[in-house]
């Protein structure tokens, strides 16, 4: 039986990480003139400023309304996996996990990576889908391949293995750190000459007579004008988009994680995709567990400024027996905190990566809980997008996230759904 301890803490990571960066504020003055802003100062939009600025473009300027990855990014659990039904998302997962073993070699940072290996394991009734998903990433070059149970005994020692039918193993998958990836981008970005500006709200898009978006004004009244305004943040872009007539279907969904000390440390092992229990498990640095829900049949939608930020019981209680039910013989399991985020998800759980309707527009939102992962391919295909108008990242089609392919009725879905999985997959 799983202790709840005395009390959960909420887990403090985002909170040092603001502390840290308020104490490296800048006070200096916000230019009023630039070729591209970015409004939103979070991973993905810290992504696209340097990708910009390794193509030669540094007028670039970062707008956040509060400290660098202070929103969605705070959160991120960082599993780092290219299985996906969608060959376009795979194959950016794909290029993220080449960045993500360069990265003390490109941004002087390791970015906390760690090559641990992801598993998805499925019961008979997903058999099917598991087989098509991995020809397909097999296809596109990734490197995955089936394991049998005696491999995964080996991988994780304990976990009650009975109810799987097959698994599937991404040795170059594993965890990232969501916050230490957000400011090697910008620090790199920095250095290449890309101005950021935290606290710094912006309330309105200016649009000249012919409806083009030509700036921004931000909180204190002031203007800035930029031959191209990128929303880049998440959740909040809805509101910025629909004053210049862009309806974003994109909402803030709650997701509570869980963190359980076993009792003992756990030793290194791969991220587990539970599509048998519908959770997944991460081993975290210090040797606690993650988990979290993979049963997203039911979504609860927020505001993203206002929702509470720990485990409601019921959620914890589901948790706990999915975790029991998979590691049945930890030793002495205690619950040490609780905590939640939110995905900023549009309808088919894919997001918006193009232009919008509104010259001058362009919009990066709704990453629907994969941001983290192909964040440096968001900021290549952005990049690519504004700069050629076409891509050259490998196997990746750009008008799958189009903005228009809502009001098409032409959604993106995995080609090989998982039962019981919803569409984060």
């Amino acid at each position: 039986m799983l202790d709840y301890g005395d009390s959960y803490r909420e887990t403090d990571g985002w909170a040092k990480a603001s502390v840290w960066t308020r104490r490296h504020h800048e006070e200096h003055h916000v230019p009023d003139t630039t070729s591209f802003l970015i409004v939103g100062g979070g991973l993905e939009g810290l992504a696209i400023a340097y990708s910009l600025a390794e193509r030669g473009e540094t007028d670039v300027l970062v707008l956040e309304r509060d400290t660098l990855c202070s929103g969605m990014t705070a959160k991120s659990s960082g599993v780092v996996r290219c299985h996906y039904g969608t060959p376009s998302l795979a194959a950016m997962s794909w290029y993220g996990i080449d960045v993500f073993t360069r990265a003390t070699e490109l941004f002087d940072d390791d970015m906390s990576f760690r090559q641990c290996g992801y598993v998805v394991g499925v019961g008979e009734n997903n058999v099917k889908p598991l087989e098509a998903t991995i020809a397909m990433m097999q296809g596109l070059g990734i490197t995955t391949d089936f394991i049998d149970h005696d491999t995964m005994a080996d991988l994780w020692p304990g976990l009650h293995l009975d109810d799987f039918a097959l698994f599937a193993y991404e040795p170059l998958g594993g965890r990232g750190e969501a916050y230490m990836t957000g400011m090697a981008f910008a620090a790199t970005a920095r250095k290449m000459g890309v101005t950021i500006r935290q606290g710094t709200k912006v309330t309105e898009l200016l649009t000249n007579e012919q409806g083009a978006v030509y700036g921004v004004t931000v909180a204190d009244g002031s203007q800035i004008h930029a031959d191209h305004v990128i929303l880049a943040n998440g959740p909040w872009a809805p509101t910025l988009a629909a004053g210049v007539g862009v309806d974003l279907d994109v909402k803030a969904q709650r997701a509570q994680l869980v963190l359980v000390d076993q009792g003992v440390p756990t030793p290194e092992v791969p991220v587990l995709s539970d599509l048998a229990g519908l959770q997944y498990i991460c081993r975290e640095p210090n040797g606690e567990l993650l988990v979290g829900n993979s049963d997203h049949q039911a979504p609860e939608f927020v505001d993203p400024d206002k929702y509470v930020n720990r485990a409601d019981e019921s959620a914890i209680e589901k948790n706990i027996v999915k975790l029991g039910h998979r590691l049945p013989d930890m030793p002495d399991p205690r619950i040490t905190s609780s905590y939640v985020g939110a995905y900023d998800v549009t309808p088919d759980y894919n997001p918006i990566i193009g232009p919008s309707p509104v010259d001058g527009l362009f919009l990066a939102t709704g990453f629907s809980g994969h941001g983290f992962k192909i964040s440096p391919a968001v900021g290549k295909l952005v990049a690519d997008l504004l700069l050629e108008g076409k891509t050259t990242l490998p196997n990746v089609n750009a008008d799958d996230f189009r903005y228009s392919r809502f009001a098409e009725g032409d959604l993106l879905f995995s080609l090989h759904p998982y039962e019981g999985a919803g569409e984060m997959r």
